[in-house]
């Protein structure tokens, strides 16, 4: 029961300050691009969210009758306004987006910790900071780096595929790629490392889910740097995760070896 109440305290710690983090990396970096899309979604939606409805999971399809309305001869702007009352709640922009950004994030922080420092401490814990870097660039590299390669971020008014599928896929390329590390880092064997290869890159080769259409009234370039600075602001998150899991289970085990019986 002391190892499970430690490892909480350190993700609980962990995920507080990197959620903080992250979110103010993305108040400078990706919301900017965000609330840019949002300008290209208002601006050429009509025509996207024709093709956007066959996706079942397009966050956006709920406009699409208030596209349909605008199509038809002289509607009153009762009428075409009337569909925008049913797309429900959601914080103002300013300080009330980014309280909600903050608290997503921590809970998000929290989540990834506790998954880091669970895994690690099978493999003798995470001892200090440096050590906690590597375990962040491993995070990186599973939660972050696999699945962009093959199914990178998308800006809204952009078309995704359908939900399902595109979560399989990315929970199937999360665990090969997982396991794969794994073996490479813990099983010096040749025919395992062979093994760890194949699994990493088999999701790629057999291919992410893809739209219907890639028609898109966002630019490409607006498109490239939104995958750039998630891919940036996700890098600095798991270093700041796994540093700071280091430093405090290093801080409460002192000289111990492991967390259980330790933070007296």
């Amino acid at each position: 029961m002391n190892l499970f109440r430690n490892v909480v305290f350190i993700a609980a710690i962990a995920g507080l300050v990197a959620g903080i983090v992250l979110a103010c990396m993305q108040a400078y970096a990706t919301v900017p691009l965000i609330l840019k899309a949002e300008v290209y979604e208002k601006a050429g939606g009509g025509h996207h969210h024709d093709h956007a409805a066959t996706s079942a999971n397009n966050a956006m399809s709920s406009a699409a009758p208030a596209d349909n309305a605008m199509s038809t001869a002289a509607p009153a702007p009762t009428e075409a306004a009337a569909p925008a009352e049913d797309e429900g709640w959601a914080p103002a922009d300013g300080f009330e987006r980014f309280a909600f950004n903050v608290v997503a994030n921590i809970v998000t922080g929290i989540g990834f910790a506790l998954i880091l420092a669970a895994v690690s401490e099978f493999a003798g814990g995470i001892g200090n900071w440096r050590q906690g870097v590597f375990w962040g660039l491993a995070g990186f590299a599973v939660f972050t780096l696999a699945p962009g390669l093959s199914l990178p971020p998308e800006l809204p008014a952009m078309p995704v595929p359908e939900l399902l599928p595109r979560q399989i896929w990315w929970i199937s390329t999360v665990a090969a790629t997982a396991v794969g590390l794994g073996l490479i880092a813990f099983r010096k064997s040749l025919p395992l490392a062979i093994l760890a290869v194949v699994l990493i890159v088999a999701p790629h080769v057999v291919g992410a889910p893809q739209p219907d259409s890639f028609e898109t009234a966002i630019p490409e370039g607006l498109h490239h740097q939104f995958v750039v600075a998630v891919t940036l602001t996700d890098l600095v998150f798991w270093l700041v995760l796994g540093a700071v899991v280091g430093v405090v289970r290093g801080r409460f085990t002192g000289t111990a070896t492991s967390l259980r019986g330790s933070f007296a």
